[in-house]
């Protein structure tokens, strides 16, 4: 079974996503800030992130650098998640190591469909 560890800070967005990730199969690990993201990475790679852009404590952004630069990091299929839609914020995540984007809010075809692009299903 695949493993996929959703970061994003509002409950409800978590929420939705582990209804439609686990249909699709994955165990699902959540976090509620790139920091938690990361302490939860340490212990374990999972072979996708969903990631949201805008968090307290630490963003998606620097989550997202950080994690390229641990052992095992460059590993995961990481697709960012966010309502930032211009193409500055996504030229940047995808230079940071992103291997797709979504746009809130997304349903169940939407994810299927990255998640079908990097490989993931």
């Amino acid at each position: 079974m695949k493993h996929c560890l959703i970061v994003d800070d509002s409950s409800v967005i978590r929420k939705v996503a582990r209804r439609i990730l686990e249909n699709f199969g994955f165990a699902v690990v959540e976090a509620s800030d790139g920091r938690q993201a990361l302490d939860t990475c340490a212990k374990g790679m999972p072979e996708a992130i969903l990631l949201d852009w805008n968090m307290p404590v630490m963003d998606g952004f620097d989550f997202l650098r950080a994690l390229r630069a641990m052992p095992g990091g460059d590993r995961p299929k990481v697709v960012f998640c966010t309502t930032e839609n211009d193409l500055a914020h996504i030229a940047r995540a995808m230079h940071a190591g992103a291997d797709e984007y979504i746009m809130k809010p997304f349903d169940k075809e939407i994810v299927e469909a990255k998640f079908q692009e990097v490989g993931l299903i």
